[in-house]
């Protein structure tokens, strides 16, 4: 049972890896050589993604949760 978890943990975790490659590469640079200016249309931020930091928290919070649960029972079982 023990390597089944870890087997599992190494498949999520190779999962969530896996999907950070899957963002498009950034524009090419505008034609212009002069210092960036205000008036261009960059994002604030710089278009950073947030979405896979997102979904990397809830899977470790779903992960934690799970953990404590299976805790919670194993004790009950116990007593």
């Amino acid at each position: 049972m023990k390597k089944l978890r870890i087997l599992a943990f190494m498949a999520i975790f190779s999962l969530f890896s896996m999907a950070t490659y899957a963002d498009d590469p950034p524009p090419p640079p505008g034609g212009s050589s002069g210092p960036p200016s205000s008036d261009n249309n960059s994002k604030l931020g710089g278009g950073a993604p947030v979405g896979s930091g997102l979904l990397i928290l809830l899977g470790l919070g779903a992960a934690y949760g799970g953990k404590k649960v299976y805790d919670l029972r194993k004790k009950e079982i116990e007593e």
